[in-house]
């Protein structure tokens, strides 16, 4: 449904070093990077899998309250990795890697804090990896 996201981050420095370690076990690497002589900010950076950046963060007036963003993982494994590389980038823990039931059964995730705050979630659907749910087949009318 979306096509891309984007907000403006308090330190940008810090936010991009962030979101680079975090997103990385996800396969999500920067794509983009507008300098501020391009973008007339002081930066921007667009991460995604190649080709498409699909997350933006960039300078501003940082968002008032908290921001929920939830990345898609390939496998549970990818979600635990999140989990620790985003502490170790200085996120704060806002939820272990497990199965939340509640939402479905297959529901694996973790989430952190941000540097600005921000809900950051990483979610696997699937009980192994994403491209094994996938059988061949063949269309029908």
């Amino acid at each position: 449904m979306l096509d891309h996201i984007g907000f403006p981050v308090s330190d940008f420095t810090r936010s991009r070093a962030f979101y680079v370690a975090a997103l990385a076990p996800l396969g999500f690497v920067p794509l983009i990077d507008v300098s501020p002589a391009d973008g007339g900010d002081d930066g921007t950076v667009g991460f995604g899998r190649p080709v498409k950046p699909q997350f933006w963060i960039g300078t501003g007036q940082p968002l008032a309250g908290r921001l929920h963003v939830a990345f898609a993982a390939d496998h549970r494994s990818a979600v635990d990795a999140f989990h620790a590389e985003a502490l170790k980038a200085g996120g704060a823990d806002n939820g272990a890697p497990g199965l939340r039931p509640e939402y479905h059964a297959n529901y694996y995730a973790a989430f952190v804090l941000d540097p600005d705050g921000h809900n950051v979630e990483a979610v696997c659907h699937f009980p192994g990896r994403f491209e094994d749910q996938f059988v061949s087949r063949t269309p029908t009318d």
